[in-house]
């Protein structure tokens, strides 16, 4: 089967295309390094040529609404378009536990891209998973001021990014399921724990500062609104596990 990945540079995407390949799929990897504006709507009709599944692990970096819902909302938007002039059969997205739990400006994006592809013409499957064991350190490049870091007091169920590329390699398969049970991994973590202990593991002397998010996001994410719910699949590396493996680069 021939198949498609969005953001198939990007952190989930590089996993899933991997996985795809190794099951034997021959992938299409939209991306700007291959080309495929996403945002701009360029390449991506001639990308997916010959597809039949769309598997979409597009991302931006941002923390602003606007920002969030301008680039999820053009790039779905030219995606779908795409797909429908293809005769895709199946868009398969990756989203994030919690979006409809807590108010942050990213989430807002992820929000409308889940709407759009609910009213869309092509049959879909959104897999909500919690975040990856990648965000602590993720957390500690963007607040690190010199030898002191910021760190958000939240509640989170990390997973291997791996054990989710693979269960959006299975629903690429399957038929399309709507919207699935949510995706996590095997406990329940304190952020500024996984920071503390990342930075143990790395030997940097940075000191982490617990801060209370001000709002009803922040409150939000210190309640347990990006724990799963339902009995959707979960993971089973732990953060220990993947601080002890491979997939752990380093973080100075």
């Amino acid at each position: 089967m021939k198949m498609a990945v969005a953001g198939g540079t990007g952190l989930a995407g590089r996993h899933v295309v991997r996985e795809l390949t190794e099951r034997g799929h021959e992938v299409a990897v939209l991306a700007r390094a291959h080309g495929v504006d996403l945002v701009a709507g360029t390449g991506v009709d001639e990308a997916l040529a010959g597809c039949d599944v769309v598997v979409d692990a597009s991302n931006v970096t941002t923390q602003s609404a606007d920002t969030s819902i301008g680039f999820f909302e053009a790039a779905t938007r030219n995606l779908l378009e795409a797909e429908r002039r293809a005769g895709i059969a199946h868009h398969v997205a990756l989203s994030i536990v919690g979006i409809d739990r807590v108010p942050i400006g990213y989430y807002a994006g992820k929000r409308r891209q889940e709407a759009l592809i609910d009213a869309g013409d092509v049959p879909f499957t959104i897999l909500r998973a919690t975040q990856f064991h990648e965000f602590a350190g993720q957390i500690l490049e963007r607040t690190r001021k010199g030898p002191i870091a910021l760190v958000p007091r939240m509640r989170s169920q990390p997973i291997a990014v791996r054990e989710v590329a693979g269960l959006l390699a299975d629903a690429a398969v399957d038929a399309p399921g709507g919207l699935l049970d949510d995706v996590a991994g095997p406990r329940v973590e304190q952020m500024v724990d996984k920071a503390r202990q990342l930075l143990r593991a790395r030997g940097a002397r940075t000191v982490v500062v617990p801060v209370r998010l001000p709002g009803a996001g922040g409150r939000a994410m210190r309640d347990g609104g990006l724990l799963p719910i339902g009995s959707g699949a979960r993971g089973t590396e732990t953060f220990d596990d993947w601080l002890a493996g491979p997939d752990a680069a380093p973080w100075t």
